[in-house]
């Protein structure tokens, strides 16, 4: 067993261009976007709650991307948290275009990879199956901060889980390893919750 004890020589630097590893972002998840009829999915992995009452989060995306055009044309999105069992549909997701498929046959990045998807009560975009969290969102203009670090905020309408995975408010995922959410490290490397740790409160 590895000695708990920590010292100077275990004290290591970190590239500062890695730095952002340290930190325990949100779970990977799957932002979904759709105006007009024309819907678009992709793969994001810095995400993160901002509030709670309201409910807002705040999500970068790259203002290259199909998916954003679609979110600011319609004002809206979800964010789908998927699982340990959807891992390579994660990877397939976010090593594609949705862009490079208009004009084709199919015209979409849901249609192209066949993924099964639902309704959504509060906004157009669609919900992916399979998934074990959903967020309907509305975004918060902010067009500074959306233009000069691709950083979107918004307020949640509506939310759903997978009741095996969350419950009471709160991830429980014992005899459902699948279920486990995704956090992306880098290069298609993902790691998943591990055990749950409950602390005595006096």
């Amino acid at each position: 067993m590895a000695s708990p004890i920590q010292s100077a020589a275990t004290i290591q630097p970190v590239p500062l261009d890695k730095a952002f590893r340290l930190l325990n972002h949100g779970p990977t998840v799957l932002v979904s976007s759709s105006c007009n009829g024309r819907s678009n999915v992709m793969a994001a992995a810095w995400n993160m709650p901002l509030d709670f009452n309201p409910s807002r989060v705040a999500i970068v995306i790259d203002k290259k991307t199909y998916t954003r055009e679609l979110m600011e044309a319609s004002g809206t999105f979800a964010i789908n948290v998927p699982c340990r069992a959807q891992a390579d549909m994660v990877i397939k997701v976010g090593s594609s275009s949705g862009r490079e498929l208009l004009g084709k046959t199919p015209d979409n990045k849901v249609a192209a990879l066949n993924l099964p998807t639902f309704a959504a009560s509060q906004v157009e975009a669609p919900l992916l199956e399979g998934c074990v969290a959903w967020l309907e969102c509305r975004i918060i203009p902010e067009p500074h901060i959306q233009q000069a670090y691709d950083l979107f905020l918004a307020e949640v309408v509506a939310a759903y889980a997978d009741s095996r995975a969350f419950s009471n408010g709160r991830w429980h995922f014992d005899g459902y390893d699948d279920l486990r959410t995704l956090h992306h490290v880098s290069g298609g490397f993902f790691f998943t919750p591990g055990e749950g740790i409950a602390t005595r409160q006096d």
